[in-house]
């Protein structure tokens, strides 16, 4: 069993803009809050040398820096909890709690069908009630949000949650406690704002749909996986697929509106881990944590799984993986990893925005409690920053206690400052893009998906395509305006593991609103690749695009690695792999751009003056064709040596269907010695639903072959 506990700072701060004129100050018996545009409050617990919490303390007792400038405290207060806890529920409440309460989550195996409760679902609420300008709402109370991801947790883990917050409500609840419940499928929804009433929130938490969503954790395709050879439904958009980055923005969406309340707030956050893929935006995650920590809330991460011990040949929870990873004990190490993975973002959601984790554990309530347990009494500062910029950058806060008092003080240490994006002339654009991609705050408004892959170029040089997809409803909103066209610009960056600067890029393109294109738009993707020649190593791409027409602008940020080739010597060196379902010339009707000849003529994915679009999503169609390209590379040779190669879609571990395998005799690239391999896959004769994809590449004369492996989603 492992076990990790994760200690960080319990106290916060949030940022406030608000264009108004301060107001009088406050008379004693109610808490005002002045308003202007820079108005930063930062919450102070304080404890003495035996650990007990210090009241009594006055405004003239703190001092508090901004980047080091002595900021004038303005707003003081002392927000003390009665951890008086609730006495239990009439014993006519608990009979009627244990008629409709789901039976407890100790099964053996997945339910056969999906599991309802009989109580009604409560109607939406359609957000949290803000506060009015200048007003503490919640005076001396904790606000806790419960918070459910019904689209990452099976059924039995649904189960195992609401459990969970069904015992907190009846016999953990203090006097001080409101509770707010927020439920994630498709979108985020509200459905019960901050509120003491136990019995309208049992009634809700009962009322909470329990099916088998299908989506827990998406398809890994790797030799943890159980051969359950179930259907796949399809969701609205080849962009929701891969649905990490839309739970990040709804978490995102959720702490934006918890920001409006001045009160510091705990999101206990009940999911089955959070795996981030390949196609997840590390920008997102990084944007959800900052408008955490500017709204003053901390993520409590419940992995609602619970302990897990891992068999090396699969529980009774799951189908046997099976294949000869089962026996090598290769499916009990990439299950761990995996493992490990969900968790590791549910880690870095709590400690990034100082709540905690609760991993491991089957009472599945102390997630809740621990929330409970870090909102104690603390002081509310609130300070008008002397830097009216709004620039987004990152400042640091430090507060301290007079000299003559000793305690320990907890709070966040800084916050990134708003930023303001106005509509500016060409030459201030131009340093806005800069501006915007520095930012430590990712701005998240537009929609984007990137793939990156690497075909050698020579023994230390490697062409790194970059291939990005926006979806063109995000450029709807510009045509409504009545433009006749959008620009797109695009501006990035690769760094290596030492953060020096290895690449840029900077483009545009023009895309027509009017005439044929414009009904186009909500249906297509805007596609756009550029590239880079790198050398084997570790990099990290920042890439943003900016619609000129609105001013949206979407950060994509993301690792990878160039691997070197030149020392594998036991398997055939082969490129990256890539899947796509479109060929389109390079000069396409949607998006046009002026382009480098030099990357084009370097691009081996385009051939002919027409481009191969990878896929990016790898989300197909029945009615498509799959093309398949990569380089295997045969050093030494002076001619092709015979390759074959085949394509493969396994359903679990079960090989749905196999393309008929490829003889490669000819094709060698003199200088870099590579041999393009190409496939072109009818998909028609598949079923719907989520596959594995295998390309796999033999050279029979030196005894060495290549496996690649990627999950995708075939549609009807």
């Amino acid at each position: 069993m492992r076990t990790i506990i994760v200690t960080i700072l319990t106290a916060q701060l949030v940022v406030y803009a608000q264009q108004t004129t301060p107001p009088p100050a406050a008379t004693r018996g109610g808490v005002k809050f002045e308003a202007t545009s820079q108005l930063v409050v930062v919450n102070v617990s304080v404890k003495g040398k035996n650990g007990e919490g210090m009241d009594g303390l006055k405004a003239s007792d703190f001092t508090v820096t901004e980047d080091g400038k002595p900021q004038q405290i303005k707003v003081f207060e002392y927000q003390r909890m009665e951890d008086t806890v609730l006495s239990p529920p009439s014993l006519e409440t608990r009979d009627r709690a244990v008629a409709t309460t789901p039976p407890a989550a100790a099964v053996t195996g997945p339910p056969t069908a999906p599991v309802t409760t009989p109580a009604v679902r409560p109607a939406v609420v359609s957000a949290i009630a803000p506060a009015k300008a200048g007003e503490l709402k919640y005076k001396d109370r904790r606000l806790l949000v419960l918070f459910f991801d019904q689209a990452g947790m099976p059924v039995a883990d649904q189960l195992r949650a609401q459990k969970a917050a069904l015992k907190f409500l009846s016999t953990q609840m203090t006097q001080a406690d409101l509770v707010a419940i927020m439920t994630y499928s498709t979108d985020m929804q509200v459905l019960q704002d901050f509120t003491d009433d136990r019995d309208h929130l049992t009634k809700i938490i009962k009322g909470l749909s329990v099916g088998d969503t299908g989506m827990a954790n998406g398809s890994t395709g790797d030799d943890s996986e159980g051969d359950t050879g179930a259907a796949y439904t399809q969701d609205d958009s080849e962009f929701n697929m891969f649905n990490t980055d839309r739970k990040l923005a709804a978490l995102e969406s959720a702490v934006k509106m918890l920001g409006n309340l001045p009160e510091k707030k705990a999101l206990v956050y009940f999911a089955s881990g959070m795996s981030l893929t390949g196609t997840d935006n590390q920008a997102q995650l990084r944007a959800t944590v900052n408008a955490a920590i500017r709204g003053n809330v901390a993520f409590y991460p419940v992995d609602a799984r619970g302990l897990v011990a891992t068999a090396p040949m699969g529980d009774a929870t799951q189908a046997s993986p099976g294949g000869q990873g089962m026996y090598s004990g290769n499916s009990q190490r990439t299950g761990q990893a995996n493992l490990q993975s969900q968790q590791e973002t549910l880690y870095t959601l709590a400690s990034d925005t100082g709540g905690k984790a609760l991993i491991d554990q089957n009472d599945l309530a102390l997630g809740i409690v621990q929330a409970q347990k870090d909102i104690a009494n603390y002081y509310i500062l609130g300070y008008y920053s002397s830097n009216t910029a709004l620039d987004g950058h990152y400042r640091r806060i430090k507060v301290q206690i007079g000299k003559n008092l000793t305690a320990k003080l907890d709070y966040r240490s800084g916050y990134f400052a708003s930023k303001e994006f106005k509509q500016f002339n060409s030459s201030d654009r131009e340093r806005q893009l800069q501006e915007a991609l520095m930012l430590g705050d990712p701005v998240t408004d537009l929609t984007v998906a990137m793939e990156v892959n690497y075909f050698r170029q020579a023994k230390d040089r490697y062409f790194v395509p970059v291939s990005v997809k926006i979806p063109g409803c995000d450029i709807e909103l510009a045509r409504k305006g009545g433009a006749e066209s959008t620009r797109l610009d695009f501006i990035g960056e690769v760094k290596d593991a030492k953060g020096v600067v290895q690449g840029t890029v900077r483009d545009e393109i023009t895309v027509k609103l009017k005439g044929e294109t414009a009904g186009q738009l909500s249906k297509r993707n805007l596609e756009y690749d550029t590239g880079f020649t790198l050398q084997p190593g570790t990099y990290t791409l920042k890439f943003l695009a900016r619609e000129n027409a609105t001013g949206k602008m979407g950060t994509f940020e993301t690792k990878f690695v160039i691997p070197d080739l030149t020392t594998d010597q036991k398997y055939l060196p082969i490129s990256s792999v890539v899947l796509s379902y479109q060929r389109e010339k390079l000069d396409a009707a949607v998006g046009t751009a002026e382009r480098d000849k030099k990357l084009i003529a370097a691009n081996p994915l385009v051939q002919d003056r027409q481009k191969l679009i990878p896929s990016v999503t790898r989300v197909f169609r029945k009615d498509q064709d799959m093309y398949v390209y990569l380089e295997a590379y045969q050093p030494g040779a002076l001619k092709t040596q015979l390759m074959v190669a085949t394509v493969s879609f396994y359903r679990g571990k079960v090989k749905a269907f196999e393309a008929a395998p490829l003889r490669v005799s000819d094709g060698l690239n003199a200088k870099s010695k590579a041999v393009p391999v190409t496939f072109s896959v009818p998909l028609e004769k598949l079923q719907a639903g989520r596959y594995t994809c295998q390309v796999s590449v033999v050279q029979p004369s030196v005894q060495k072959f290549a496996v690649w492996r990627s999950p995708m989603v075939l549609l009807p």
